[in-house]
């Protein structure tokens, strides 16, 4: 029996080892059977850079439509973002940031702001910053739409797909802004149908700000997920170059598939899994937005993007993954994304460095048009 016990361990360590050895670098570690949705936990992945001030101090709409080539109007449909507790001061603050860059004004009275509270006893939990950068850079990016900002009770996973649901519930939201996301799941595959509207709704989320290793629900399929990036601007406020951001979430999904729109793109090492980021877009406090919420704040974080490429989908209509790996498959690719081709998110090798073409830390770049 002694002998037959020390057998066992000794198999029991080389299946750890092997388990160990197999699986590829870029793949997140081995999440806990029992996490499921009902543990999920989600997370604002916002940086602000300094502190409060009376001034704005990060960059302009102007800037970073110039930096992107965006258009300086436009916008059709609704953008629902996605956030967490009641926020009583966004009409005020987007108000101010409004009045400061020249944008239309944008109230619940004049119905292009409209605040959907999923449970009248919820409250704030410190999602107030994020909340004001993404309500403010959607409207910033594209000011003719509408911006509908749904708050849902907490952050647990349930309360969050409730949320998710009334925006895609709504016939005339054309994109849905998750500024959230958390760990992988192994029941995670059959939440995705949350993300999916029958008006033809884009939804997008943020890659996260810890580096290499995918979250959930960015690693949905049908998500478009969105990673980091730094913006190099020189002393006369115009851009050098565009690099990764450290701090860029991306590799490959433990449980999610390879969509069909990956497959055809033919991603390298990415094993049968979905890959993430998709796109990319600047996300480095270090060159972040300026974001007013009762005083001016520079802010950073993948959780910038996720509303602004909203944004684009509500000028061009036309921002999907099916468009976008297309688009980076052509002979013309150049004219829809700047392709990102320097720095890294961490230190495992070919999952954690940018190259030509798709790489696991910018995806397939940042955005040079609204037209997919």
């Amino acid at each position: 029996m002694k002998i037959f016990n020390t057998a066992l361990q000794e198999s029991f360590v080389s299946l750890l080892i092997i388990i160990v050895f197999i699986t590829p670098i870029g793949l997140p570690a081995l999440a806990y059977a029992d996490y499921r949705l009902d543990n999920f936990q989600g997370k604002s992945p916002l940086h602000s850079n300094g502190k409060l001030t009376a001034t704005p101090q990060g960059l302009t709409p102007a800037q970073i439509k110039g930096m992107y080539n965006l258009p300086a109007t436009g916008g059709k449909g609704t953008i629902a973002i996605v956030d967490v507790g009641s926020d009583a001061s966004i009409e005020s603050d987007l108000s101010a940031f409004d009045k400061q860059f020249n944008l239309p004004v944008c109230t619940v009275a004049n119905k292009c702001l409209e605040k959907h509270l999923m449970d009248n006893s919820a409250i704030n939990q410190g999602w107030g910053l994020e909340t004001a950068m993404d309500v403010e850079w959607a409207h910033a990016i594209a000011p003719q739409a509408k911006i509908l900002l749904v708050e849902a009770k907490t952050q647990s996973g349930p309360n969050l797909m409730g949320a998710v649901d009334y925006a895609r519930s709504r016939s005339d939201v054309v994109a849905v802004s998750m500024s959230w996301g958390g760990s992988e799941f192994a029941s995670e595959t059959s939440q995705d149908s949350h993300f999916t509207s029958q008006y033809g709704a884009i939804f997008f989320a943020s890659s996260g700000d810890e580096g290499a290793g995918a979250e959930w629900p960015a690693a949905s399929p049908n998500v478009v997920s969105v990673g980091g990036t730094h913006l190099n601007i020189t002393k006369n406020g115009t851009l050098s170059s565009e690099t990764a951001w450290n701090g860029s979430g991306g590799g490959v999904s433990l449980y999610e598939s390879a969509p069909s729109y990956q497959t055809g793109y033919n991603i390298a090492r990415a094993k049968g899994k979905r890959s993430i980021p998709d796109v990319a877009y600047d996300a480095d406090p270090n060159s972040g937005f300026s974001v007013y919420r009762g005083g001016w704040y520079d802010v950073g974080g993948t959780s910038a993007g996720a509303p602004q490429w909203a944004a684009i989908q509500s000028l061009g209509l036309s921002a999907n993954n099916k468009n976008f790996y297309n688009d980076k498959a052509s002979t013309n690719n150049a004219i829809y994304f700047r392709d990102i081709k320097s720095g890294a998110n961490g230190s495992c090798g070919y999952y954690c460095v940018t190259r030509s073409n798709y790489d696991y830390v910018t995806g397939l770049g940042s955005p040079l048009t609204i037209h997919f």
